[in-house]
Order: structure tokens, then C-alpha cells, then sequence
């Protein structure tokens, strides 16, 4: 009903049903992303915050994760973004862990004013990681010989190809120190006077939800609605948020129309298949 129309027509005849905007952030944050594999980043989730934050008459906003992580910065990106929209729309953001919001995702989580996770849900993971494959034996054994020229001493740094170096490694671990000081801060932060106490919180360890409350990562145990149900009434609508798009962009990225699909349906998909790879090493790590 017209929210102008309502406010004239007899208390009894007006429409008092309580909306509130949904946002689901699902999958692995990282860059690009395709129509076969989406991708959370800013690109992608930018429009559905700011199409969230635009409806007015909603009490809060409602963030719904179910992340394994990813990239570190366009989690803070992210985490930034909902940030400024709470501060410039003066909104409460109240954030629903479904499986897991672990590491980028539980950045992410940090958003919330208050974040509400079911009980078998997992949480936290405050830690870095890096991982790769090294191949030198193997070359050797099939007769390849590496050959690679550089200007400048570490651009080879922790080349696959090549047999690790001490100072390879000592440096990697130098920037990982610095990426998890950053999270260590925000979770500090954010959690502040919720937080316990515990050695192992900044660990890397990932926890129950159950875990997760005592530990003062979260604020609540529950679902989504049943929450908001209790919060707001019988009456009260979820909407999910989501971006219209036109019909060829729905199948693959980057192309307006026929011309050039087939190049760019090719290179998405095996795109995707890369992609697919690297999202399933994160979901494994928590048995998923």
C-alpha cells in the first residue's frame, strides 16, 4: 500500500505489516566471479547493500552469511561498505551466520551490530593462510629443466617451479603477520566488551556456534526468521534483495548480446572450473 495513503485511512484499514530487507552473502569472497561461478566482492554485493540501506521504513537491516573466507581485502571492502551505509542511513545491521562465517566471512560478520548464529553453525577462524604446490622433484624426474630470467633478485619469490627458500617463506610470513594484525584489530574492536579473554581466540581455530556465544563471537543462537518473527510480530515480511539482470548477462559475463558469446562463455566457464577448485579446498577446511 502506498505509504502516503496509509498514513491518512482509519487505524484499522492501514497496512502495519514490518518489512525488512534481507541480504544474502553466499560463497567464496574473491575477485571476478561469473555466471557459472558467482564470486562475493564489492562489485557484486555493492548494489544489493545500497538497495537494502535504501528502504526507509525498515527497522534494521538483516545480513544473512554463509562464507568459508577468501581474499582478506575485499572482505574489509565489504565489511566497510555496510559500515558507511549503517552510519549515513542510521540503521541497525543485525548479521545471520547460516553454515559458516569463518575468516573473511566472519570479517565480514563484524559488520553486524549484532550477530546471530545457529547452534551447529561454525564461526571464527581469525587467521591467515596461503597454500600452494611445489613441483621441482618432479620436473627433474621427467626431464624439464626450469629456466626463469629476472631484473630484480625476488621476483622469482615462491615460484612453484623452484625449490622454497628460507627467506621465501620468512617473507610471506611477514605479511601474513600484518594482514592478521589488521583482523586481530578489528575483531578487538568490534567485539569489545563481548570478547573473552582466550589464547586461542586469534589462533585460527573455528568454533561451534554454541562455542562461538561463550566465547562472545556472537551475540545470539537462532535462525533468521524465527528471530525476526520474535522480534517483530506475526506480520513482519522478509524481501530478499537481489540485482535485476538483462538476459545474457545472467549466462555469461562481460557480453550485451550474441556477438562474441560463444569466446566469452568458453572463457567463463573455464574460468570457472579453476574457480571451483580453489572454493571447495575453502568450504573442505570446514567439512563441507
Amino acid at each position: 500500500m502506498n505509504k502516503y495513503l496509509n498514513r491518512i485511512l482509519p487505524k484499522r484499514f492501514r497496512n502495519n505489516d514490518i518489512t525488512i530487507p534481507v541480504v544474502r552473502l553466499q560463497g567464496a569472497i574473491m575477485v571476478g566471479g561469473s555466471a557459472f561461478r558467482p564470486a562475493l566482492n564489492i562489485q557484486s554485493v555493492g548494489p544489493l547493500l545500497q538497495k537494502a540501506f535504501d528502504f526507509k521504513s525498515a527497522p534494521i537491516i538483516a545480513i544473512s552469511i554463509n562464507s568459508p573466507g577468501g581474499s582478506p581485502v575485499q572482505s574489509r571492502a565489504i565489511f566497510s561498505r555496510i559500515r558507511e551505509l549503517a552510519r549515513e542511513k542510521n540503521k541497525k545491521v543485525v548479521v545471520f551466520v547460516e553454515d559458516v562465517a569463518a575468516s573473511g566471512g566472519y570479517l565480514i560478520a563484524l559488520a553486524g551490530d549484532e550477530i546471530i548464529a545457529d547452534p551447529t553453525s561454525i564461526v571464527g577462524s581469525i587467521g591467515v593462510i596461503s597454500g600452494g604446490f611445489g613441483f621441482p622433484e618432479m620436473l627433474k624426474k621427467i626431464g624439464i629443466e626450469r629456466r626463469v630470467y629476472t631484473a630484480g633478485e625476488n621476483k622469482s619469490v615462491l615460484d612453484p617451479f623452484l625449490p622454497e627458500k628460507t627467506s621465501d617463506i620468512d617473507h610471506l610470513k611477514s605479511l601474513q603477520s600484518d594482514v592478521h594484525a589488521v583482523f586481530i584489530d578489528m575483531v578487538k574492536q568490534r567485539r569489545a566488551g563481548r570478547l573473552i579473554e582466550d589464547e586461542t581466540v586469534f589462533s585460527g581455530l573455528f568454533w561451534s556456534g554454541e562455542q562461538g556465544l561463550k566465547l562472545g563471537l556472537i551475540d545470539g543462537l537462532g535462525d533468521l526468521y524465527a528471530t525476526l518473527k520474535s522480534r517483530y510480530g506475526d506480520k513482519v515480511k522478509l524481501e530478499l534483495v537481489n540485482t535485476p539482470k538483462g538476459f545474457f548477462s545472467r549466462f555469461v559475463r562481460g557480453t550485451s548480446g550474441p556477438s562474441g558469446m560463444g569466446a566469452d562463455l568458453a572463457a567463463s566457464m573455464a574460468d570457472s572450473l579453476v574457480g571451483v577448485v580453489e572454493e571447495r579446498a575453502l568450504w573442505a577446511r570446514y567439512v563441507l
